[in-house]
C-alpha cells in the first residue's frame, strides 16, 4: 500500500449528557479520539466550553441536529424535530442558528460540520451543510476525507451487531485504511441510559477506543492520527 496513512477519530453526541461528554473526554485522554462533534442544542452542550478549555488538543466540530428517528415496531418513529426538513428555509434558518450557538458556547467556529443521523446526506440540508462548511472554509462529512462508519454496534433497524465493536475488529478496520485521509466515526459514553436508544453499545466502543491493542496497531501500521486541526481544506 502506497502513501501515508492518516486516521482522525472523530466522537459524535458531545453535548448529548453528561454521560456521552464524559466518555468522549476518557476516549480522548485514555484512548485514540482527536475530535468530537457538539450538538449545541442538548442538554450537556454548555459542558462542552469547559472541556475544550481542559483539552486543547480535541478539535471540535458541529453536529447539525435537526431531529432523531428511532425504529419502533417495525417502523422510523420521530423522537423529536429541530425543524421542516423538506423546507429549505427553515433548514438553513436552524442550522444558521444552531452555529451561532456553536459560537456563543465556545467563542470560535467549528472544525468541522456533519449532521446527527447524516442528514446532511440529502437535500435540502446537503446544500445548507455544504454552504456553511465552505464559508467556514472547514470539512464536511464524507466530502474532503473519506468516512468510515463500520464502527458501530446496530444495524439500520437499531438490532445488535454482535462483535462490531470488538478489538479485533477496530484492528482489522486500521489494517484495511486506504493511504490519505480517513475520518473514523464513534459514540463512546458512560452510564448512558435513555437519552439514546444507542447506549450500552457507547461503553463497549469506550472499551475498545481506549485498548491498548489498538494503539499498537496504529503504530504497528503505521497509521498515524491526526485530528480536524491538522487538516487543510483544499482551496475551490
Amino acid at each position: 500500500m502506497g502513501g501515508e496513512r492518516f486516521l482522525i477519530v472523530n466522537a459524535d453526541d458531545l453535548g448529548l449528557s453528561p454521560g456521552v461528554n464524559a466518555g468522549i473526554v476518557r476516549a480522548h485522554e485514555d484512548g485514540i479520539v482527536t475530535s468530537a462533534s457538539l450538538m449545541v442544542r442538548q442538554p450537556a452542550a454548555h459542558e462542552a466550553a469547559s472541556i475544550a478549555a481542559a483539552h486543547p488538543g480535541l478539535a471540535i466540530g458541529i453536529h447539525l441536529d435537526l431531529g432523531q428517528w428511532d425504529f419502533e415496531d417495525g417502523e422510523w418513529v420521530a423522537a423529536y424535530l429541530r425543524c421542516d426538513q423538506s423546507e429549505r428555509a427553515a433548514v438553513e434558518a436552524e442550522c444558521r442558528a444552531q452555529l451561532a450557538a456553536f459560537r456563543e458556547i465556545l467563542g470560535r467556529d467549528p472544525t468541522h460540520v456533519d449532521s446527527h443521523q447524516h442528514v446532511h446526506e440529502v437535500e435540502p440540508v446537503a446544500s445548507a451543510a455544504a454552504t456553511i462548511a465552505a464559508e467556514l472554509g472547514v470539512p464536511l462529512r464524507g466530502r474532503q476525507i473519506r468516512y468510515e462508519g463500520s464502527f458501530y454496534g446496530q444495524t439500520g433497524r437499531g438490532e445488535p451487531v454482535p462483535g462490531a465493536l470488538a478489538p479485533a475488529r477496530m484492528i482489522a478496520l486500521i489494517r484495511s485504511l486506504p493511504s490519505g485521509w480517513t475520518e473514523l466515526g464513534c459514540h463512546p459514553g458512560l452510564g448512558v441510559e435513555t437519552e439514546s436508544s444507542y447506549a450500552h453499545e457507547r461503553e463497549l466502543e469506550l472499551r475498545t477506543l481506549c485498548d491498548p491493542s489498538v494503539s499498537a496497531a496504529l503504530a504497528a501500521e503505521k497509521v498515524y492520527l491526526r485530528s480536524f486541526s491538522d487538516f487543510t481544506t483544499p482551496s475551490s
